[in-house]
């Protein structure tokens, strides 16, 4: 009895702490010795951290989890089943499943996931189940599953952004059952990717990218009826919809099989585009044989230099191009020879060894197609095993500036100069060398030069009779650096040898006749538009000068000269008030303007005198020539050349004087009394000096 009531008390506390271990708003179950937690949609943002970690299945769906980490899961390797969908998980932390070892079933989709690292899912040793749909992908690591490629059954990476997917650890999972890779961005599938997947039933790949699909033996299980050579499944289900395919020979193999779902089009050629496979006929499906339309026929190469072999094929299929070598030998990449998809290639030192003719082939499943290309190396001297100092053997890497300075200083406490260059224009230059005095005689002369403004080698081969050489095609205003090495046989090694004669820089001048004749092209523009700019302004100024000297005379002949009041000044400097005014014309114009000209007083004091005729006179003390003053306004014609009219107005002002002298005389003979009143003059002589 105290046994049995002992055995209740520990399951009762057993119960009590394993509810006190269930998270906050969680579910917790135990279930025939197996607990189940269940955290579903409970707004969770975060993996609870007080999860008993001997529970065997793990629901955290619909929840705001963002992060998984490896502390989320530690030591739980009792876990069998786990549940992350419909979450906000875009990072997975390196092992944040490492110790689920257990692990059958994983559920990541509807989440924001947009790559798997290769340390990502590491840990899950006997993974079945991997869901991935529904996410971001684009990028999975290729080693992202080797953990559970022996064990997996169930892949699904559809609705993702997947352009491909590592087809190497696919090609690996032998008990594979289900792979959905349908709505991706996926434009190409391995070819044997499927060959050992015999378990495979179901393979989607509908709305894809897919322009071609290699044949692989695995899809004959999917023809209707078949018969299965193993003790698989018999028939595969394959879906390949929604993909822009090329209907041409290469998926003659396609069209023939027999299947329920057979839902595929053809995208291209245009005279099939748009149609089912099952509407085309067989002989539609067809290819061209590959045909080369461009290659290069012939190159000349200097032994070191790179060169570079070209090859243009059409066909459809697209052919692929391969290059053989003069040997007979298939091409490969290495470090010395680069062959593009293209039909390019790239020889990056050459070798006189590479010398012959290289055929291009061009292959696609309706055929093939060659051309030959011919290679001719130029051979340059080696490297010899004396102690003379040489040039590297690759003169397309050497350092021509560094050979140019070591030569120089070798030489510089030498008694002669070995290469000299002279006469240097902008564009060539004159290079003299002496001849050469080894032991051996020299059967031609090399010169290799190079710029600042460019590092490739130019080489220059010159006859053993040569002494000197004129460089042309230069750059203005750069400086060159330059060697000359002359090359003999070495008996020796029965190879050629070189010697080096020496080194020089010098400066290519400026352009300068190019400028000045632009210059002098600019000049003479210049000089065009100041000359018909002073010729334009002179023709302005002139033109505005007539038109004022026109409007001056205008308002000259328009208006008369104004008469004014007429002073004389004598002896007694008072004013002569016999003479008659007249009323001044009507003014025509706001230029008009009356000025009176007042005569000038005397300073001194007058004194009255008279004579025995009864008439009065003013004297001064002193006699003083008399002083006129003007008596007409002529304003600014003075200043003008209106002679005409100023003829015309002396002839009036004399009409005009010689009747006021006449009035004047008259009143001289008047009696004595009238005469005091008239005016003060004696006599005619007087009157004549007073009239203006």
């Amino acid at each position: 009895m105290e046994r049995l009531l002992l055995v209740q008390l520990l399951m009762v506390g057993s119960t009590l702490a394993q509810v006190e271990a269930c998270p906050f708003h969680c579910v917790c179950q135990n279930l025939s010795e197996s607990l189940s937690t269940l955290c579903a949609n409970k707004g969770l943002l975060f993996i609870p951290p007080n999860i008993d970690r001997r529970t065997v299945e793990l629901r955290l769906a619909d929840n705001f989890i963002r992060v998984v980490e490896p502390p989320d899961f530690l030591n739980m390797s009792g876990l069998v089943d786990l549940t992350l969908s419909r979450n906000t998980i875009d990072t997975i932390r390196p092992f944040a499943f490492g110790d689920l070892e257990s692990l059958r079933s994983l559920h990541l989709d509807g989440n924001r996931l947009t790559e798997i690292g290769e340390e990502a899912l590491r840990g899950m040793l006997n993974l079945q189940h991997l869901i991935l749909n529904n996410n971001q992908l684009v990028d999975i690591s290729v080693v992202a599953f080797d953990d559970f490629l022996l064990t997996l059954e169930d892949l699904d990476l559809s609705y993702n952004n997947l352009q491909t997917v590592p087809w190497e650890g696919i090609q690996g999972m032998v008990f594979l059952h289900t792979l959905n890779l349908d709505h991706n961005l996926i434009n190409f599938v391995m070819e044997g990717t499927f060959a050992e997947l015999y378990k495979l039933s179901r393979l989607d790949m509908t709305s894809n990218r897919l322009y071609t699909l290699p044949p692989d033996p695995l899809f004959a299980r999917s023809q209707v009826g078949v018969i299965s050579p193993t003790p698989y499944t018999s028939t595969i289900v394959l879906s390949f919809g929604g993909n822009p395919l090329h209907c041409n020979c290469e998926l003659l193999w396609l069209r023939r099989l027999a299947r329920e779902d057979d839902m595929e089009t053809c995208a291209s050629p245009p005279q099939v585009a748009g149609r089912y496979f099952w509407s085309v006929p067989e002989e539609e499906f067809t290819c061209e044989p590959p045909l080369i339309t461009r290659h290069t026929h012939k190159l000349w190469i200097l032994e070191g230099q790179r060169a570079t072999l070209r090859c243009r094929a059409i066909g459809d299929p697209e052919p692929v191009i391969h290059w053989v070598s003069p040997d007979d030998k298939i091409i490969s990449n290495s470090s010395r020879t680069v062959s593009f998809r293209n039909g390019t290639l790239d020889i990056l030192v050459t070798t006189i060894r590479d010398d012959g003719a290289y055929t291009c082939i061009a292959i696609n499943a309706a055929g093939e197609s060659t051309a030959v290309v011919d290679l001719k190396i130029i051979p340059l001297p080696h490297r010899g095993n004396g102690s003379i100092t040489v040039l590297q053997q690759d003169p397309g890497s050497s350092d021509i500036a560094t050979s140019a300075k070591t030569s120089a200083n070798a030489t510089e406490g030498g008694s002669e100069r070995r290469v000299d260059v002279s006469d240097v224009t902008a564009t060539s230059a004159l290079v003299r060398w002496a001849a050469d005095k080894s032991a051996y005689a020299a059967w031609m002369y090399q010169i290799q030069y190079n710029s600042t403004v460019d590092e490739a080698l130019i080489y220059r081969i010159i006859p053993a009779s040569g002494r000197h050489f004129v460089l042309k095609h230069l750059v203005p205003s750069v400086d060159y650096d330059l060697c000359v090495l002359a090359i003999f046989d070495d008996m020796a090694t029965s190879l050629a040898a070189t010697h080096l004669l020496g080194c020089a820089q010098f400066t290519t001048g400026e352009a300068y006749p190019d400028c000045h004749a632009l210059h002098a092209h600019f000049l003479g523009g210049t000089l065009t538009v100041i000359v018909g700019g002073i010729i334009v302004v002179t023709l302005l100024v002139f033109t505005v000068v007539m038109m004022v000297k026109y409007k001056v005379c205008s308002s000259a002949h328009g208006s008369l000269p104004k008469v004014t009041n007429v002073y004389s000044q004598t002896n007694g400097g008072h004013p002569n008030g016999l003479l008659p005014q007249r009323t001044p014309p009507k003014e025509r114009g706001p230029k008009h303007r009356r000025v009176r000209v007042k005569a000038a007083r005397s300073e001194g004091p007058e004194h009255r005198t008279g004579d025995g005729t009864g008439g009065a006179a003013w004297r001064s003390p002193v006699p003083t020539k008399t002083k006129r003053s003007s008596s007409l306004d002529m304003g600014d014609i003075s200043a003008n050349a209106c002679y005409s009219y100023a003829k015309r107005l002396s002839f009036m002002w004399n009409k005009r004087s010689q009747s006021v002298h006449g009035m004047l005389v008259q009143c001289a003979a008047a009696p004595e009394g009238d005469a005091k009143r008239l005016g003060p003059y004696l006599n005619a002589d007087e009157l004549e000096e007073s009239v203006v």
